[in-house]
């Protein structure tokens, strides 16, 4: 094996792939720049962070901002961030070959504008992952193609996630003296550094090999929509492969004197401090003692430092079981005759009877606490599992003569156990026909002198013939025979003989979910094409055949996927009702509108909705499992998808003391949040439809300031117009994977047969000590996104309606205008510039209408749209009027200087016409709103009236 220095190169080809990945920077010691180096642009920064938060595309796909190319060489070793006394303590120089996979090397990674207002703001994460319970806690999986397409090993960028709560935080200045204690049944409890462990006196124990994890829940949503568990919507791709660098645990438990004979278990806990208690678990001492287990106390993964999502210093590493038995954060490691009673070991990775109902499980008697405490319940070593790859879900194949199709996939068995046998079935398990296998961890086994990341390679010095790992399986098929069936079941046996089972198993947890994995086929026969189907997507990601069986009315716990059998007669399907859950205090009849809800979008007052019902979450703050970052972020929000998605029956049994009203119907009418609508083969005149999310695609942005972009989006035909009249709004819904809806006003004419519609959005970044520190979700998110994205647009919506000549209308009653004063600031201005040049559109013999335009800004960079404004004024001299205001103006502004405030509006406005023909609209900041309307409105104002006001 080779060392590189001074530079690197890539052990493996990845090319392009669909994630980018790119080279370590390589430095003169021959020591790889970290992902530590990697983030270091600090997230003062927005504009560093959020260049490089989206996801890697070709550079067709760029936008008109100059982002950081992948394919632009690493900036000379002398420019590059000096390496910290830890990073420097633990990195070694990187192996250029081996006959063996080396790690894929990662791709940058920053602080995501997403988690920015979370506990893990100093978390650097790859948006490609896919969050599975909201913003915060952080638990996610890839998507399952490019990680598959990934190979053997998986990157930082694409590894799994599992948190119960927060990240430690842990400095690099205090990593090295972060310690642990073993102790318990043991004649000399030691307490070791993470410096002690890579000192020369462990140096020859030091020991590297790969490990697959893979989390309890993986396929969790299948049982998911059999029936909701206590668990959220896990996908296929719980799971991920690191070379892991540490030392045996069974080594370091000798060096603390353990006690075989009385000690059966050995406790670990972590530093994640949670609602329960720190996270903690046990396993028994046999396995941790047993070479062959291979556990090990990990401080580099693929060679780099942990990351702090993956346990940064340090962390266990247990292969061959479910990945929560892997500690992250290791602090202490206790040596017992009992298991764990950590509240996370009793109540978290545990298969209960299939009889026993999420309502059941939590009803807090002393049977049902002895059932949970029952180790007969608790999960160690994984279950056999596969799960198929290709066809992908929703891809689609062409049937032609002699063309073969080759299916492929994964899998893994648990407690060292090799998978011996895949088979692939086409007509539902009647026959079989065996795949081949690939064992990249064998590769490993032949190396008995090699050493790596300063370990050596302890799969071959030690003759260990335990699998850690998982292995790939493919079939070839003729694609004649893929068009004669109707779906594709595949099954794994290990080396035990245990294989698959055909049905699930379902229980309260949603854990070791793994019968058959099945894909439908569905036949077009006019274009003579295959179109495949997974049983579920991860997350909220709506798609799978379970979701549309499940859907139609058909009981997936059938024995036949719910799908009725040729000769079967037809009967309907009746599945048993499920138990309804009331969520609301019958007590309560409290109407709340919207303007009352959003004012508790904050972190000590956090309002939000359910199903059209309001709650406040301040009472759970402590409490929430997830910690307060779950309801908090949820603030002001209508969470009834995610929450009725992510939560079990026991939440929603609890919601009722949470209960404080109903949003009126006006008000749910802006927030509520409908299942998208499907496509169609013709699309409609307009794009807008009043109560249907639609989809548009993300085609440039347009950098105008340093905070402000024009988004470009495609709608469904190129002669399509948007369908929004002048004075109304759409609503935005972003769903990454908080969802997220805004109301914003297009500078695109909604009119126009253009097929396009264009948003001027100001990115509110975070600003630190300010009242909305963490800056704006919606604007942040929509900024992070990649062009093509889809984003789900409704509308229009609002109470004013502007039909030239000077009629408007507001509240759906009429209003004859000669005049209007438009007050705005910053991004404000959209609504007043589409009001303004309808007016000024029309001839002046067809509309007199006055406009007088007031625009306040900081600074002159901050003044939006100023050509179109400058070029309607000077073209409209007798019909318009336009005055700048500047509260922090350059010397060389020769502009108006100072607030809009009460003085200023008095000469420039004064007091309503006796017709009452004059009308005042305003869009800006808070401030500015509270400003007019002491200024204008009511006791002590200019005399205008409530009617004669509009805030858009």
């Amino acid at each position: 094996m080779k060392v590189a220095s001074p530079a690197l190169s890539a052990s493996q080809g990845f090319g392009k792939s669909p994630l980018g990945f790119q080279q370590q920077k390589s430095s003169p010691d021959g020591i790889p720049r970290s992902f530590y180096d990697l983030e270091k642009p600090s997230i003062t920064n927005l504009d560093d962070i959020d260049s490089q938060s989206s996801t890697s595309q070709s550079s067709s796909d760029q936008d008109q901002e100059q982002q950081p190319s992948s394919s632009q060489p690493s900036p000379p070793a002398e420019e590059q961030s000096p390496l910290s006394d830890f990073e420097r303590a633990l990195l070694h120089p990187q192996p250029t070959s081996a006959p063996y996979p080396l790690p894929p090397s990662p791709t940058p990674i920053s602080v995501l504008p997403l988690d920015l207002k979370t506990p893990d703001s100093f978390v650097p994460r790859d948006p490609a992952l896919i969050r599975l319970t909201g913003v915060h806690p952080f638990n996610v999986e890839a998507p399952l193609t490019p990680l598959f397409d990934q190979g053997f090993l998986t990157t930082l960028n694409l590894h799994y996630v599992r948190n119960h709560g927060p990240v430690p935080q842990v400095h690099d200045a205090d990593a090295l003296s972060w310690s642990f204690t073993i102790k318990g049944l043991c004649s000399s409890p030691i307490t070791l550094t993470l410096s002690d462990l890579i000192s020369s006196r462990f140096e020859d124990e030091v020991v590297s090999y790969p490990v697959t994890l893979v989390c309890a829940g993986n396929r969790r949503k299948e049982q998911n929509q059999v029936r909701k568990s206590k668990g959220f919507s896990w996908g296929a791709a719980g799971l991920s492969t690191s070379l892991w660098t540490g030392l045996p645990l069974g080594y370091l438990l000798s060096l603390a004197g353990v006690d075989i004979r009385k000690g059966k278990f050995v406790h670990f806990e972590g530093a994640d401090a949670l609602p329960n208690g720190y996270y903690g678990t046990s396993v028994k001492l046999s396995h941790a003692m047993d070479p062959e287990r291979g556990m090990m106390i990990s401080w580099l993964m693929n060679g780099l430092p942990l990351h702090p999502d993956h346990g940064k210093p340090l962390r266990v590493i247990i292969p061959g079981m479910i990945g929560g038995r892997s500690v992250k954060w290791l602090k202490k490691i206790v040596v017992s005759d009992k298991p764990s009673e950590n509240w996370y070991h009793i109540y978290d990775n545990r298969v209960l009877p299939t009889t026993i109902s999420p309502e059941e499980s939590g009803n807090g008697t002393g049977e049902m606490v002895n059932i949970w405490k029952d180790e007969r319940y608790a999960i160690y070593d994984l279950n056999t599992n596969s799960a198929v790859v290709y066809p992908q879900h929703e891809e689609t194949v062409k049937v032609e003569e002699a063309k073969t199709y080759t299916i492929k996939g994964y899998a893994y068995a648990g407690g060292g156990k090799r998978v011996t046998r895949m088979e692939v079935s086409l007509d539902q398990g009647k026959t079989w026909k065996l795949g081949s296998i690939s064992y990249p961890e064998d590769q490993y086994r032949t190396e008995t002198e090699s050493r790596i990341y300063g370990g050596r390679l302890d799969l071959s010095q030690n003759g260990r013939d335990a699998s850690f790992c998982w292995c790939f399986w493919s079939l070839s098929l003729p694609i004649s025979d893929l068009a004669s069936a109707n779906d594709i079941v595949v099954r794994a046996m290990d080396e035990a003989m245990m294989v698959q089972p055909r049905d699930m198993y379902w229980s309260v947890l949603g854990m070791m979910n793994n019968p058959w994995f099945r894909v439908v086929i569905h036949h077009d026969n006019p274009s003579n094409t295959l179109r495949f189907e997974h049983p579920t997507q991860p997350a909220l990601q709506p798609g799978g055949w379970m979701e549309r069986v499940k859907k139609s009315g058909g009981d997936l716990a059938n024995g036949f996927w719910g799908e009725r059998q040729a000769g079967e007669p037809i009967t309907p399907s009746t599945p048993p009702p499920e138990k309804e859950i009331v969520m609301t205090n019958p007590a309560i009849s409290r109407q709340i509108s919207l303007e009352e809800f959003r004012q508790h979008d904050s972190e000590t007052s956090p309002w939000f909705v359910l199903n059209g019902e309001v709650y406040d979450g301040t009472a759970f703050l402590e409490g929430h499992p997830g910690g307060a970052a779950s309801i908090t972020n949820a603030a002001a929000q209508d969470i009834s998808d995610e929450f009725l998605a992510i939560h079990s029956e026991n939440a929603k049994a609890m919601m009722p003391q949470y209960h404080i009203g109903t949003l009126d119907s006006t008000s749910l009418s802006l927030l509520s949040s409908p299942t998208p609508a499907s496509g169609t083969s013709s699309p409609r005149p307009s794009f807008l439809h009043p109560k249907q999310w639609l989809p548009a695609t993300l085609v440039s942005k347009k950098k105008v300031s340093s905070d402000t972009k024009i988004f470009s989006f495609s709608l469904q035909h190129p002669t399509q117009q948007l369908g929004l009249p002048v004075g109304q709004h759409l609503l935005v819904r972003l769903s990454t994977p908080e969802t997220i809806i805004r109301a914003y006003t297009p500078i695109s004419r909604g009119d126009h047969l253009s097929g396009t519609l264009d948003l001027l959005v100001k990115i509110y970044y975070p600003t630190p000590g300010s009242q909305q520190q963490g800056g704006g979700k919606m604007t942040q998110a929509l900024d992070a996104l990649p062009l093509s994205s889809k984003v789900e647009f409704k509308g229009p919506v609002g109470k004013f309606l502007y039909l030239s000549p000077g009629l408007c209308i507001i509240n759906n009653h009429e209003r004859q205008v000669n005049k209007f004063v438009m007050i705005c600031a910053g991004s404000g201005i959209t609504p007043i510039f589409q009001v303004l040049r309808a007016v000024l559109d029309s001839p002046a013999e067809k509309d007199s209408t006055r406009c007088v335009v007031l625009d306040g800004n900081r600074v002159e960079e901050d003044i939006l749209c100023r050509s179109e404004l400058d070029k309607m004024a000077e073209n409209n001299m007798e019909r318009m009027e336009l005055i700048y205001s500047l509260s922090r103006p350059q010397a060389s502004w020769q502009g108006r200087k100072g607030r809009m405030n009460r003085p200023f509006f008095q000469q420039v406005v004064g007091t309503p016409d006796p017709e009452r023909k004059t009308l005042v609209l305003v869009c800006g900041p808070e401030g500015l709103e509270k400003r007019i309307r002491d200024t204008f409105i009511g006791k002590g104002g200019l005399g205008w009236e409530e009617s004669d006001v509009i805030f858009f």
